[in-house]
């Protein structure tokens, strides 16, 4: 792994938009009838670290397997798949994913971000809020999630 310690806020902010349209995208796919599952495959191999060590993901919306802390797992989660309770958080689908009250922490090879993500379902005004930590690391110029937590706010 060649972490650079050059991660700067505009590649941060990037990166948190990217992941957004990842997420929206998906579900967008999903709902259509495509190959949701090839983009959500994409999606995780170009925002999460599995490629290059070890990823701590603790997921929003579960009970009984609380950490994906593999791709397989990680994949069942965003899509739906072989953990039961999984019901997919990316094919809900989401029409807007805001980021608010979001901070940053650079350190020497990694940064540390979290803030409030706002979701609005597409087929309804209901909204979720969300709190989210990433712990964000450089591979090869790519900027991907180390460590994930996230929890829902109650409203």
């Amino acid at each position: 792994m060649n972490r650079s310690n050059n991660i700067n806020l505009n590649e941060v902010e990037y990166f948190l938009h990217s992941r957004k349209k990842g997420i929206i995208d998906i579900g967008i796919l999903f709902h259509e009838n495509n190959d949701y599952k090839a983009e959500a495959r994409s999606f995780i191999e170009k925002h999460y670290a599995f490629d290059i060590g070890d990823v701590l993901f603790k997921t929003t919306f579960t009970n009984e397997v609380v950490f994906r802390n593999n791709p397989e797992d990680a994949l069942s989660y965003f899509i739906s798949g072989d953990i039961p309770e999984d019901s997919g958080f990316a094919i809900k689908p989401w029409q807007d994913i805001e980021a608010s009250e979001v901070n940053f922490l650079v350190e020497d090879s990694f940064c540390a971000v979290m803030g409030v993500l706002n979701l609005k379902s597409l087929n309804s005004e209901n909204q979720t809020k969300i709190a989210f930590t990433f712990i964000l690391v450089k591979d090869e110029n790519r900027i991907k999630i180390k460590i994930h937590h996230s929890s829902e706010i109650k409203q």
